[in-house]
């Protein structure tokens, strides 16, 4: 049980014991304060709910960095949200005492990203924000989250209707246009509605052209610049067969006959031999296939697949 002295300072101290069985104590200016402060502590000791009140006083970005660490994601995922973290929620809370993040000032902050981000932005900062304050309830550091009830901007879907182009255009419009060595690799995206890893991690083993068809059983992820080779899709609903069209057979044909593969049999690589990496392929043969195809902002849809849209974003 807890108990209340009296202070030198004319003021009452009331003494418990946490969770923890360690001793704790807070100073009040009356004795009926303290007495209410007690009786409130030793009810939530009782329920399991008790939060040490000196506990928030840790900053938000010591604790984002323990948060970030003990994650076992795909490295994809750890980088995204680390850049996330970095530059845009460290960036507000980073100094910031866990206690002394309340709901107006969330809001607020997710008001003024919403004037300069995309919606899309704005909810995975959010997320991690959120995140991290739900985990620092559960370890008893703060008493409830404060991005609970947080209104972010609805993301409103746009009428592409008249930016996506067909497969005639595809094929009349965009192929010509790109570069030789990456003509068939293009082709098989929009073809196939593959993503980008998918596309750039294809191996000639996983690949049939007798019967017009590949297996999807590995990815490529590129990190940091580096691109590695995933063992699996994104999900296990992602191993799957796909159907080639004759076309794209076409393309691939001609592409195996002109370039060798790459390490382990790579499909496509770059004019170096190595792995082909979206940040340079976007930069320096899709945007400028795009622009002399005069198709620029579109996206290429054939079946259920916008690929244009993965390979932007880099989402894909």
């Amino acid at each position: 049980m807890g108990h209340i002295v009296p202070t030198q300072a004319g003021g009452y101290r009331a003494n418990w014991r946490d969770a923890a069985g360690r001793q704790r104590a807070r100073t009040f200016s009356t004795k009926r304060e303290a007495k209410a402060y007690l009786a409130e502590v030793e009810t939530a000791v009782s329920r399991g709910l008790y939060v040490d009140p000196h506990a928030g006083r840790m900053r938000f970005g010591v604790y984002a960095a323990r948060w970030l660490n003990a994650r076992n994601d795909e490295i994809t995922t750890v980088a995204r949200d680390a850049s996330i973290m970095r530059n845009h929620v460290i960036a507000r809370w980073g100094t910031t005492p866990l206690t002394k993040i309340d709901h107006l000032a969330v809001q607020q902050w997710v008001t003024e990203l919403g004037a300069r981000l995309s919606p899309a932005t704005v909810a995975e900062c959010h997320r991690l924000a959120s995140a991290v304050l739900r985990t620092a309830v559960r370890d008893r550091l703060i008493g409830h989250n404060p991005c609970e009830g947080v209104r972010l901007t609805r993301r409103r879907r746009k009428d592409t209707d008249d930016q996506v182009i067909t497969q005639h255009e595809l094929v009349t419009q965009l192929l010509p246009a790109v570069p030789d060595r990456y003509r068939a690799l293009v082709g098989l995206a929009g073809g196939t509605g593959l993503r980008w890893g998918e596309c750039a991690g294809l191996r000639w083993d996983a690949v049939d052209l007798a019967t017009r068809t590949l297996r999807v059983v590995r990815v490529a992820v590129e990190v940091s610049g580096n691109v590695t080779d995933k063992p699996y899709p994104k999900s296990r609903a992602g191993r799957r067969i796909v159907p080639i069209p004759a076309f794209v057979v076409e393309l691939l044909t001609e592409h195996q006959r002109r370039y060798p593969p790459g390490a382990s049999g790579l499909v496509f690589t770059s004019r170096s031999g190595a792995a082909v990496r979206r940040t340079t392929f976007r930069a320096k043969v899709w945007r400028p296939s795009l622009v002399r195809a005069g198709l620029l902002g579109k996206l290429v849809e054939v079946g259920e697949h916008t690929f244009m849209a993965h390979w932007q974003d880099g989402t894909g």
